[in-house]
């Protein structure tokens, strides 16, 4: 496989079409890998506001000679792209081993918190209009579009943009959303802050919260009451609850428009590095990327949803369980999901060493353990407290987390609740 990355002028008859660099809401193709065989898709390719193209000189033309001087070249391919392509080349035709991860990008949010919260909410309100339609529509066996649900994806990628904590935050609110549609919004949401953090392109981390979004479309074919992801998936026939990872494949393939790495992801999210998920029992390389982002995101969410359980857990838990499973996940990249959300991800409830208890509302991208958090009640009173946002990291000694707290004994308004007064109270 040759890649090379050219203009959009560039772009002539008979080249093959690897991938688009620029947002999907540029250009009319959601199949990005392709042959130019008319004029019509020249023409597409070559009007689109992209950034540039990738094109595989392998599978068709190359640039004249001519044009390829130095300063008329595109830029140089995306390094994380270059070396899975590398790798997937020399792999061939074992199964290719998963993209190597790069560093990730050091980020600051342009909006608040706060602010952003506002946002996530209206973001997830549309939302769930669009996936409630696609899945009742996957119900009655007709294959959902890409169309729909890019907006969707966008969305979620824009609000991560502006703030990599808010619209996990909102998730962990209180909601009257259906169980299976806040999940599924959740879980592509975290995939995009993962693929965030292990530096994946603008593209590839869309294509990562695609992935997310529709991992559980299958469900919609089988005979599972959706809002039996809230009681508990042990309740669920264990053969049945394994088919909805092929049918979901099954399903989206039928539109001929999603991508691989999409339809892999579904039906591979419940596979574990050591061979001991399902449905194929896969292991070690022959698990792509996306589907051991989404084995990790997957599990987080139904842990802190009940949906695994039957009763919900505490961020900071789950998170802590997680790390302690490294042989199930993917060691690396449970790695860079806790640097993604924190030790103590947004929402978690933290006892501090003065004996008060916080929420945690904010993060330092440099400090994972160290996050922003507002106290708001006193153990040794048993009594709300003025609340007090304290950053960790920048207080000097001032107070810090002595563990996860416990809230079922204290009278406080349930969890939900709680983290929505919290992480409003800052935007009025």
């Amino acid at each position: 496989m040759a890649l090379k990355q050219i203009s959009t002028s560039q772009v002539e008859m008979g080249m093959f079409v690897h991938s688009f660099q620029g947002s999907w809401l540029n250009h009319p193709f959601w199949k990005a890998r392709f042959l130019i065989e008319d004029e019509d898709r020249l023409e597409a390719v070559r009007q689109a506001a992209l950034d540039g193209v990738v094109i595989d000189t392998d599978r068709g033309a190359d640039l004249p000679r001519q044009d390829e001087a130095p300063s008329q070249r595109g830029p140089a391919l995306h390094p994380a792209l270059k070396a899975r392509n590398q790798r997937m080349a020399a792999a061939a035709p074992q199964p290719a081993a998963p993209a190597p991860i790069r560093a990730p990008i050091p980020r600051t949010a342009s909006v608040g918190v706060a602010r952003e919260f506002g946002n996530a909410r209206r973001v997830a309100g549309q939302a769930r209009k669009v996936i409630s339609k696609v899945f009742i529509e996957a119900r009655l066996g007709k294959a959902p579009r890409v169309a729909e649900v890019t907006p969707v994806v966008e969305d979620i990628y824009a609000s991560i943009e502006r703030n990599p904590y808010a619209f996990s935050g909102l998730m962990r609110c209180k909601s009257e959303m259906e169980a299976i549609y806040q999940h599924m919004l959740s879980v592509s949401a975290l995939m995009v802050s993962l693929a965030r953090q292990l530096g994946l392109s603008p593209q590839e981390t869309r294509t990562a919260g695609m992935a997310g979004l529709l991992l559980d479309v299958g469900v919609s074919r089988l005979d599972i009451d959706p809002t039996a992801l809230s009681g508990g998936l042990q309740d669920i026939d264990e053969d049945l609850w394994h088919r909805h990872c092929y049918v979901g494949r099954d399903l989206l393939a039928a539109d001929g428009e999603v991508p691989e790495e999409v339809l892999q992801a579904v039906a591979r999210h419940h596979e574990q590095m050591d061979g001991t998920g399902f449905p194929q029992g896969l292991a070690d390389r022959e698990i792509d990327l996306i589907s051991r982002m989404a084995a990790v995101c997957d599990r987080y969410d139904l842990l802190v949803s009940g949906a695994a359980t039957g009763g919900t857990m505490d961020p900071a838990e789950a998170m802590r369980l997680m790390m302690g499973r490294e042989g199930m996940f993917d060691g690396e990249v449970l790695a860079r999901f806790q640097e993604a959300l924190g030790v103590y991800p947004v929402g978690s409830f933290v006892r501090l060493r003065s004996d008060r208890i916080a929420m945690v509302i904010d993060q330092d991208p440099s400090e994972p353990a160290l996050p922003t958090v507002r106290a708001f009640f006193s153990l040794a009173t048993g009594k709300h407290v003025k609340a007090k946002v304290i950053e960790l990291a920048n207080c000097f000694g001032e107070d810090a987390i002595a563990g996860i707290a416990d809230l079922s004994e204290l009278g406080l308004p349930p969890a939900e609740e709680l983290r929505e007064q919290l992480l409003t109270v800052g935007a009025k």
